[in-house]
């Protein structure tokens, strides 16, 4: 399967990833409904976008220039890869 080129279908992709991600949470809060459980993956989804912001734009922009991302494994390998060096 070649990368995605219609900016129609990257568009819908993103929506879907959106439904997909308000369906998950709104499934936990109607089966554990509580601030508490609420505020918990609000940090959990904030942090994970975060270091997937980090894994990709800051370290090609401001730690590597020669890092080109191709996915998270290809994350996993750089880091292996530098700490070895």
């Amino acid at each position: 399967m070649g990368d995605l080129k219609d900016p129609r279908l990257m568009y819908l992709k993103a929506a879907l990833f959106l439904v997909a991600g308000c369906a998950s949470v709104t499934g936990i809060l109607v089966e554990f409904p509580s601030v508490r459980v609420a505020a918990l993956l609000g940090i959990g989804i904030w942090s994970f976008c975060r270091l997937y912001y980090f894994a990709f734009y800051v370290i090609e922009k401001y730690i590597d220039p020669s890092y080109k991302f191709a996915g998270l494994g290809s994350f996993i390998a750089y880091l292996f890869r530098k700490k070895l060096r």
